[in-house]
């Protein structure tokens, strides 16, 4: 059955409280569907409490870079890195499950949801990027020539974007990390993505920004 109204959440990096906070906004806004674009592990938060959410609220969840360290034992030198054998059995099992991509249909054509660009989770198109960074960037133009998806939704870069390409719209989803956290409420029907910012004491900037998806 294809959606109409979505909500996305990009980025978690152990954030549980802001997730909570989306969470329990987009179901109070009866969005259909929630999506999460992944990097749940590494972070000052809880990777157990952001694995329960997800799981509880049923949130649709790809597996971003960060969690594929985590699950390897890489990268675990980073600021905030997660400790796998600090984490629950049952989040070390929802993590190890997450899919690279997941195919949505929606009511206005297929999406992806995917961390980076398709199945390379570490692509990603920034909202500078112009003339030869688009041309080189094989990820983008292996999507654009295929032609399977009209929607992408990601994140990894960690920059809200709603970005157009030919028979393609980028919806990046940004972060709940602590440098301009936000989620999305996309309206596929009515052709808008609402963007819910939170305010320094965390809580929700009651107005969203608009933009358009045409």
């Amino acid at each position: 059955m294809a959606v109409g109204r979505i909500g996305v959440i990009g980025d978690i990096h152990a954030q549980h409280v802001r997730l909570a906070s989306a969470l329990a906004a987009l179901e109070e806004r009866g969005v259909e569907l929630v999506l999460a674009t992944g990097d749940i592990a590494d972070g000052a938060g809880s990777v157990d409490e952001c694995c329960k959410l997800l799981e509880a609220h049923r949130v649709v969840t790809v597996c971003g870079n960060h969690d594929r360290w985590l699950l390897a034992g890489t990268a675990r030198d980073l600021h905030e890195a997660t400790v796998l054998a600090d984490l629950s059995e049952n989040s070390r099992a929802f993590l190890a499950r997450l899919p690279r991509m997941v195919e949505i249909a929606t009511a206005r054509g297929t999406a992806l949801l995917c961390h980076g660009l398709g199945p390379n989770d570490m692509a990603k198109v920034g909202p500078d990027d112009f003339g030869y960074a688009l041309a080189t960037n094989d990820e983008l133009q292996n999507l654009l020539r295929n032609g399977d998806f009209r929607w992408v939704i990601n994140g990894h870069s960690h920059r809200q974007m709603v970005r157009p390409f030919p028979g393609m719209t980028i919806i990046n989803a940004g972060t709940l990390r602590p440098h301009s956290p936000c989620f999305l409420e996309v309206d596929f029907e009515q052709e808008v993505v609402l963007v819910f910012e939170f305010a320094p004491d965390g809580s929700i900037a009651p107005a969203p920004s608009r933009i358009a998806l045409r």
